[in-house]
């Protein structure tokens, strides 16, 4: 996708995700893992660290093959903790069921929604009050392309 296009689908106030782009798992991404918990309220007296190597690859990725990295652009699960300029870890091995996070395709269109299906009925839904639900109408054409199973982002500004 050409950068112009990508800034226009952005400015637009429906979620837009990046083009995807396949996980190539060639060498482990290993990470050094503090074998202590970190306090997000009172702070704990000073423990002993333990230091392990972590592959990210193994937490993150269960089917290389079908597992794809996508960012995001937009607002409308912004409430699910998904921002904008986030990325996701999505994989299309999954078989999507209620209340999975998804990346599907409305009309030729990537989007990030949480998906509400029961029976044959199934619509997707922002995590956003300020968007509505995507309920497909006759002719429209609505994929779910895969589950989307992690997101992260920086948390350096």
């Amino acid at each position: 996708m050409h950068s112009n296009i990508k800034d226009e689908l952005a400015a637009q106030s429906e979620m837009v995700l990046e083009e995807p782009a396949l996980v190539i798992v060639a060498e482990p991404a290993f990470v050094h893992e503090v074998l202590a918990r970190v306090q997000a309220g009172f702070p704990s007296p000073a423990e002993d660290l333990g230091i392990a190597r972590v592959d990210l690859n193994k937490i993150l990725i269960k089917n290389p093959e079908a597992t794809f990295v996508m960012c995001v652009r937009g607002a409308s699960v912004r409430d699910a903790g998904v921002d904008d300029g986030d990325f996701l870890i999505v994989d299309r091995s999954i078989n999507p069921r209620h209340r999975h996070m998804v990346v599907a395709v409305v009309d030729g269109e990537f989007t990030l929604k949480r998906l509400w299906k029961r029976g044959s009925a199934m619509k997707l839904q922002p995590a956003n009050a300020e968007f509505g639900d995507i309920v497909p109408q006759d002719g429209q054409t609505v994929e779910v392309w895969g589950v989307a199973t992690y997101a992260f982002k920086s948390l350096i500004p």
